[in-house]
C-alpha cells in the first residue's frame, strides 16, 4: 500500500513539473502608428505578461530590416508580471505604406510570437 501511495505521489510530482512553463501573452499585438513624416522615428509599445507558472525569458527578435530595433529589460518576466516591449522604426529609408512584423523569442515552448506594425510614411514637403 505505501509504496503504491509513494509512486502516486511521484507520477502526481512529475505531473506539476510538465506544466511548469512560462507563457507570453501580448496585448494588441498588431498597431497601426498612422501618418508620420519620412525621417522620423516610431516608437511602438507592446506589453507583455507572462501568464505562466515559470519566469519567462525573452532571448531576442528576429528583425527583417536595419531600419527596426527593439529596447526591452533582459530582465526574467516574473509569472503574473508585465513589462513594456518597444520597436523604434527609422522612417528615413522607407516610404508610403508600411507593414511588418517582427519576431519576439523566448521561452515560451509555444515559440515566437509575432509583433505586427503599420503605418503611412509621408514625404517631407
Amino acid at each position: 500500500m505505501k509504496s503504491r501511495l509513494f509512486a502516486l505521489a511521484l507520477f502526481l510530482l512529475s505531473l506539476c513539473e510538465i506544466n511548469a512553463q512560462a507563457k507570453f501573452v501580448v496585448k494588441d499585438s498588431k498597431k497601426n502608428f498612422g501618418f508620420v513624416k519620412k525621417g522620423e522615428v516610431v516608437k511602438i509599445e507592446y506589453e507583455i505578461t507572462n501568464e505562466g507558472n515559470e519566469p519567462l525569458v525573452i532571448t531576442g527578435a528576429e528583425i527583417s530590416c536595419s531600419c527596426t530595433k527593439v529596447e526591452y529589460s533582459p530582465q526574467p518576466i516574473s509569472p503574473g508580471k508585465t513589462i513594456k516591449f518597444y520597436i523604434l522604426f527609422d522612417t528615413k529609408t522607407v516610404y508610403d505604406r508600411q507593414d511588418r512584423t517582427l519576431e519576439v523569442l523566448s521561452n515560451d515552448p509555444k515559440g515566437p510570437k509575432t509583433l505586427r506594425y503599420k503605418g503611412i510614411i509621408l514625404d517631407k514637403n
